[in-house]
Order: structure tokens, then sequence, then C-alpha cells
């Protein structure tokens, strides 16, 4: 057997991902065998038939968890590539004298590792190999300083992938019949919807207020820059003029202070009244200004921060972060802590002095705590790789993946550098008006006499009109006394505006603040929620769907604990007492599904479904007898005579006010009633659909959810408004089969996207018109499948639907095509599908751009997909 460098046997390392194995394995040399699991390798089935039938009486419902016992998992091998790389390491191991399992070190790496051993059943020695970083000296650290496998963190994931399944089978099918078919519920995924909903709840019960404020240039007569300065009024006769923060979300005046809201003639009035006086200086405060760095990144602030600076996604960042790692150029990038290795400090305070000198560099590291409850990993912050740091110029990195590492870079090395400093100055100025006012005036600056840490690293903002921390605002040389006269006075109208919507950065702020799930699985459920159709953008800002109001209302009224932020943040906290070895996963997931004398347990509460009112959870009143509604087809408006209109997908619910509402019900469904079908008895419609006009029927309201209604695409010789009863029921009848070749090979017509087609088995081919849809013959249609492929019906290149700019990574033109399943964004070599609720017009740059990279990130698919899963075999 071979032997290593130490003498020792051959081992065998697993890792996760293919990328990770081959850096490691380039560390580490002979003696070792680097292979990928793939991610998990085993995990609980996803439907009953997974099942083996002597096991579905205990494992069938819910699915995989034994809910009679002790919540025993049983988990399972998927078919395809899990299994086919199952046989390989078991292959592999045969030869080894000692299995290192080098997943991530935190739960789910550490259940992953746990499943390896599982399901290898190695009989030689198996141990945990952990590092942060992929480096030489870390990989080959790790090899000499193994660990086993921590049996709490398992526990933990396993308590959390329980959880996650009796939540989401039991409540998924709640909503299936009571909303429509296709939902899902998870334990975080619907409350972070439910934060987007209660968002725009605000938004539209916000009544705005209008005010008036004033804004005096003044002007010192002097010579020096500057001369003049801009002051808002502050007061008159003493009362304080009202901002934008003194109102209610209904537009009142908020508390019971001396304030005076000015109108427009009030403010012109004054305004005037204020051109030709004189002007004294109260008052001049100065104050020292220290602003520290920002501590290095943890997971959810570089989320954030990427998408302010780089208008990257969470799922994005998260992506190019991943590569950056197994590339060996990053440190582990789903970490709470915001801590410093001690050679990670001597690195960053090196490039500090490098780079911008000893004036730059503080006389002791900055060391850096985490604010995260129960930071559970024992990680560094995300920092370069390495005892040294490379600056992005030496990586040789390209695109998105240099500029990601250049944040982290910067933001590293400016957590080691010095204070910045400056000045902060307020200025009071009084003025008597000709009208008799008394009045004051106020005026703020900030000087930086010293900018330290701003030299390399500038944090962004949520609130484009902030002032960053390296904004100067700088004014007149000013004592008190001091006469100014006023070189202009405008007054300026302000409406008050409701709470801005979520973005991907707020909302991972909002889940981090409320201490709701994982900053690891932030980014996976802000775009499981996207593509869901429960949310949408517009621009970056998150917008929910109807439908979203509709499942948030009704886990609110009937599974009222299971989303509420409160209970949803506690179950963090139970998971890290199992963690810890302080709590028992058996009692906790007993209390989850069982409930006790306080509270009802999850299979109680999923068993009492008769008293949801279906159409009552999805109809929200308008205003004025006018109620929108969420329907089979889409959401639509409809008023107290049943006239409907449908609800365009790209409208915002703050937006629908009742005007809107009645517009919509003016253009109706867009709809038109052909007559009715004699063999079902169902009324024909023509519709402008999402992929061009069709007909179709009208079901019954008592037809079974996720019955589909016969469906056909229009002729392009034909249009919703001229296509007659008769037309459409011959559409219906489509596809037609034709015949039986003399094989017996059964010959379908049919419509597609690209046009009338004939198709035996797996091969088609185009048919000359559509009209051949009806007439072509067994014989005709064997002569077509003689030809070679593509010598009939080729097509002819057609434009894009959509050109959205540049992809920032690569610089290619990405546009949306229209393919054989749908709308497809493209740069020319990846391709990905627009998700579910997501229309072409609504589609931005940002989006495609990030969802072109995580395909790009994926690779390509294999021929047999496999589920990758986790798993313990019962």
């Amino acid at each position: 057997m071979a032997q290593n460098a130490n003498g020792a046997g051959r081992r065998l390392v697993v890792v996760e991902s293919p990328a990770k194995a081959k850096t490691i394995a380039g560390y580490l040399g002979d003696g070792y065998i680097v292979e990928s699991s793939f991610g998990h390798i085993r995990d609980l089935p996803s439907k009953k038939t997974e099942v083996p039938e002597t096991k579905r009486e205990r494992f069938g419902n819910p699915v995989g968890v034994d809910v009679q016992g002790n919540f025993d998992p049983l988990y399972i091998v998927p078919a395809g590539r899990a299994k086919d790389q199952v046989k390989k390491l078991k292959s592999l191991l045969k030869d080894a004298d000692e299995l290192l399992l080098a997943t991530d070190e935190d739960r789910e790496g550490e259940a992953i590792a746990w499943h390896l051993r599982e399901e290898l059943k190695p009989k030689v020695p198996v141990r945990r190999m952990v590092f942060h970083e992929i480096t030489r000296d870390a990989i080959q650290n790790a090899v000499q300083s193994p660990r086993d496998i921590d049996e709490d963190l398992v526990d933990a994931q396993e308590t959390r992938r329980i959880v996650d399944r009796l939540y989401g089978y039991q409540i998924s099918p709640v909503l299936w019949r009571k909303v429509t078919q296709g939902l899902s519920a998870g334990r975080v995924q619907s409350v972070a919807t439910r934060l987007v909903v209660d968002r725009e709840r605000e938004r539209m019960a916000f009544t705005a207020a209008s005010y008036w404020d004033i804004t005096a240039t003044l002007d010192t007569g002097t010579s020096e820059e500057p001369s003049a300065f801009a002051a808002k009024l502050l007061s008159v006769d003493g009362a304080r003029v009202a901002a934008g923060r003194d109102f209610d979300s209904h537009g009142q005046v908020k508390g019971r202070g001396n304030i005076v809201v000015l109108d427009e003639e009030r403010a012109r009035t004054l305004a005037g009244a204020l051109h030709d006086v004189g002007y004294q200086v109260r008052s001049v405060e100065a104050k020292p200004y220290t602003r520290r760095p920002y501590a290095p990144f943890r997971t959810t602030t570089l989320q954030q921060e990427a998408s302010r600076k780089l208008g990257y996604g969470a799922a994005r960042t998260m992506q190019i972060a991943q590569r950056l790692y197994e590339n060996g150029y990053i440190t582990y990038m789903r970490t709470d802590s915001t801590t410093l290795s001690d050679a990670a400090i001597r690195a960053a305070r090196a490039q500090v002095q490098e780079l911008y000198g000893a004036d730059y560099l503080p006389d002791a590291p900055r060391i850096y705590s985490s604010k995260v409850k129960n930071a559970q990993e024992a990680h560094e912050a995300i920092r370069p790789a390495g005892d040294s740091f490379r600056t992005p110029a030496e990586t040789g990195l390209r695109d998105e993946e240099y500029r990601l590492y250049e944040l982290i870079w910067m933001r590293t090395v400016a957590s080691q550098m010095k204070d910045a400093k400056g000045e902060t100055l307020t200025v009071r100025v009084t003025a008597t008006a000709s009208t008799g006012e008394s009045v004051e005036l106020g005026a703020s600056g900030r000087t930086i006499t010293f900018h330290g840490f701003l030299k390399a690293y500038v944090e962004g903002s949520d609130d484009p009109e902030a002032e960053l921390d390296d904004r100067e605002k700088r004014l007149p040389h000013l004592t008190e006394g001091q006469a100014l006269t006023a070189a202009g006075v405008e007054p300026e109208g302000h409406t008050t505006k409701p709470p801005s919507r979520y973005t991907e950065a707020t909302l991972v702020k909002e889940l981090e603040d409320r201490e709701i799930g994982r900053p690891s699985t932030y980014a996976s459920i802000i775009r499981t929620i996207l593509d869901r159709g429960y949310v949408f953008k517009r621009g970056n800002a998150l917008v929910p769907a109807w439908l979203a109001f509709a499942v948030v209302r009704l886990l609110e009224e009937h599974f009222s604990r299971l989303i509420d932020y409160e209970f949803t943040a506690k179950m963090e906290d139970v998971l890290d007492e199992i963690a810890a070895g302080r709590a028992d996963r058996v009692a906790e997931l007993a209390q989850f599904w069982h409930g006790d004398e306080k509270v009802e347990g999850l299979k109680h509460l999923a068993d009492n479904l008769e008293e949801i009112d279906a159409r009552g959870i999805s109809s929200f009143p308008i205003g004025e007898g006018i109620t929108a509604r969420v329907g089979r087809y889409g959401p639509y408006v409809e008023d107290e005579e049943g006239n409907r209109g449908s609800i365009p997908d790209e409208l915002p619910p703050d937006e629908l006010t009742v005007e809107k509402a009645r517009e919509l019900l003016k253009a109706g469904n867009g709809d038109r009633e052909l007559g009715v079908n004699p063999k079902t008895g169902r009324t024909v419609v023509a519709k402008a659909g999402r992929y061009g006009p069709y007909v179709t029927e009208i079901l019954e309201d008592d037809a079974p959810k996720g019955t589909k209604p016969p469906t056909a695409s229009l002729f392009k010789s034909m249009s919703p408004e001229t296509v007659t009863l008769d037309d459409a029921l011959r559409l219906l009848t489509l596809p037609r089969t034709v015949g039986k070749d003399a094989e017996g090979k059964e010959i379908i017509a049919a419509n597609g996207r690209y046009g009338p087609y004939v198709k035996k088995g797996s091969d088609t081919r185009s048919l000359p018109d559509e009209e051949s849809l009806f007439t072509v013959t067994v014989e005709e249609a064997e002569k077509l499948f003689a030809l070679p492929k593509g010598r009939r019906g080729a097509r002819t290149t057609t434009p894009p639907l959509k050109e959205l700019g540049d992809d920032p990574a690569n610089g290619k033109p990405l546009v949306v095509k229209d393919g054989r399943f749908g709308p497809y964004i493209t740069d020319g070599e990846t391709n990905v599908t627009v998700p579910r609720g997501t229309s072409v017009e609504q589609l931005t740059l940002d989006r495609a751009a990030e969802l072109i990279a995580e395909k790009r990130a994926k690779g390509p698919a294999p021929k047999k997909r496999a589920a990758r899963s986790r798993a313990r075999s019962s």
C-alpha cells in the first residue's frame, strides 16, 4: 500500500465540492486521495414512494420522520449522481488506511461528515479535518491536528432538518387546498415573506402629510472660501418648525410639543419677509469628531455591503465568495464572527504600514468581538486567506471575483487602521422677519482633519440620501454676534414618504436584528421567496405579490405561533442549546410536534382545517365595494356586481387604489366569451396570455384544486378579437393522434412554441403550416421523419424579448429570449430560465446577472440530476 512522506498509509480525504478537492489535493500531494461528495449524499425522502414499503407505516406520514416514536429520521441515498458517488467513495476507501472528513466547520458540514461516516461504514480510523481557509499551511496544519465528529452539532442540524420537514410537509398542503397548488411554506421562508408583506401593509395604510420649510443662503461678506452657507429654518416665535419626522403614519403631527406646521401660503409669506432683514450668529459650537473603523466582514455584513456597493444580490454574493474560498483567496464565508487571528492582524498591519505609512497604523492591534447572539461557529471573520495578504492586483482575479475580493481586502486592511479625526460645527442664527416673527435657523458642518481608515474604505448606506463617513461639509469661520446677510431665501414643499420597501440588503439586516434564521441561510431564503413568486423586484426593492398576502394571512390566522417573529427566533436558541449539548433533540421535537398544556403542537394545528374560509383568506377589500382576490389564474379585482378585471403582475399592492381598481374593472380580464362547448358544458373563452393568445374553458367553481382546463394556442392567422367558437373547439382537439407507423409507434400532431410539428417517440419534425395539424396523414408524416432533422421547418433567428445590458461579470450582453419552456436569459453561452412569477418586463439587469451567475456556479447539468441531500439511516 502506498506510503506518504510521514510513513503513514494512504489517506482518503473527502470534501464537499470538486473545486475544493482540486485545490486541497495540490497542497497534500502523494499519499492522499482527495475526492468530493458533491455536498450531501443522503437526505430525507422527498415523497412517500421513496420510502421502502416495509417502512411506510412508520415513516410515511410525515414523509421520512417517525413522529410516533423518537422522531427518528429515515435517510436515503437518492438515485443518480449521489448513489454513483457513494459507490466511488466506497471503492476508494478499500485502499485507504484512514478516512479524513474535510467538510466545512459548521453544523451543515458536520452533518455531511457524519452522513459520510454512516453511509460509507469505514473499517479504518475516521477523523474530522477542519480549517478556515484553503492555503497550504492551513491544510497541512489541519492534517496534523484532526478531531472527532461533534455529535452535538450533528444533532442540532438534524433537529433543524426535521423541524423544517414537519413544518413544510404539514403546512404546504394546507396552502394547496386553501390558496392554490404548487405553493410551499417554510419555517424561516414564511417569516421572511411576512416581513415583506408587513412592510407593504404599512405602505398601504400610510397617509401622506404635506409641510413646508425654508432655507436661507447666508453670506458673511468676507473674501474667504466658503463665504456663504445654507441654513434651515428651525423655529418661528419659539415654536419648532415641523419636519418629516414629526408626522405619524396617519399624516398627523406626533406628540403635543410646541410645533408649527408651515403650509405653502405661510411659508412663501415668511420667506418673503426674511429677504431684506439682518441676521446674527447666536451660537457656534465645535466638537471633536472621531470615527472608528468598521469590523471585518461576517456573512451578513458582506451581503449588505456587496448589495450597496456592487449591486449583487445575497445569493450571487455567496456564490462568488464560495469560489474565492474554494480557490484559496479568502477564509470561510459563512461565519458570525468578526474576530481576526493573530496572523491575519499581522498581515493587515503590515499592509497598512506598506501602503499608507506608519502615521495610519495604530500602536496596538484592533480586536473585534462579535455582537451576534450565540455565534455558533469558531471561524474568523471573512478576510483574505494566508499569513500575508495579496493585494487585489496580485491575485490575477477578474470581473466579479476581483471586485468582491477587493471589497473584502479593503475592509480587512481598514479594520487595522487609525481612527478618522475631525470636527463637527453647529451654528444657530437669529433674525426678525419684516412681518414681526422671531425666527431661528441652523446649520451644521463637518471637517476631517485626519482620514485614518477612511483612506482605505468607506461603508455604504441603505439610504441614498445619507451622507457617507468621508463626506465633508465646510462652513465659513463664524463668531457669536457676527452679522450676516441673506443672499437668498427659498421656501420648499415636502410630502412625507411611506416606509421604504426592503431590499435584499435591508431584509438580511432585519432578519439578523430579529435573530431569525442563520446568516448562512439568508441568501437561499431570499432566492426562494423570489423564485416561488411570493416576492418580485422593482429595481432593488422587494415587493410582495398578492399571493404572498393570501399565504401570510392564512398562516397568521390559523398558524399564528409558527409565523411569529419571536417564536422563530427562539427556535434558533433551541438549536444552539442542542449544539452545546444542553438540550435534548427528542424532547424539543416532541414539544414542537405534540405541544403541551400551554401551546398547541403542529400536528393539532394542521389537523383542524375545515374552519379555514378559502375565499375569505384570498380576499382583500380595496374600497367602495371593490375587492382584490387571489384566484386560480392570478390576482384580480371584483366589484359587488361580479365584474372582474385582472391585476397586472407588475403592479405593487400599495398602488392598487380605488381609482386604479376601477380602471382594471373597465379593462376587464381581456377575455372574450365564445360560447359553450356542447361536450363539456363549459364556457369557452379567448385570452391574451403571457406567451400569446389562446383559447380555454372556464372550470366550474367547485372543480378540484389543481384541475387544469384544456388549452390551445391560437394559430398565427387568428386573433382573440375574431376567433370563433368553431375555431376554438377545433383548436381544443389538439394535439391530434395521426395514427401508428408500421412498427406500431404512435404519431402525434401538435402546435408548439416553435410552430406545428409531428412527434413519434422523442423524434419530431416540423409541419409546413398550422392547417397541416388537422390534415397530415400517417404516410405524409413518415415522409417527414425520413428526412434528416432540420431540413424542414428551420426557424429563422427571432429578436430577443428584451435587451438588459452588459453582464457585470464578463461584459457580454444579457438578453431575454423566448424558448421552448418559456422566456430565458442568456449571454450566448449560459442560459437560465426566468423564474416563475417574474415577468420579462419586471426583469432587471441586476436580477438577470444574479441568475446567470448562479447558473454558472452550478456548472453544466448532469444528464440525470439527483438531489443533493443529507441523512441518517433508521
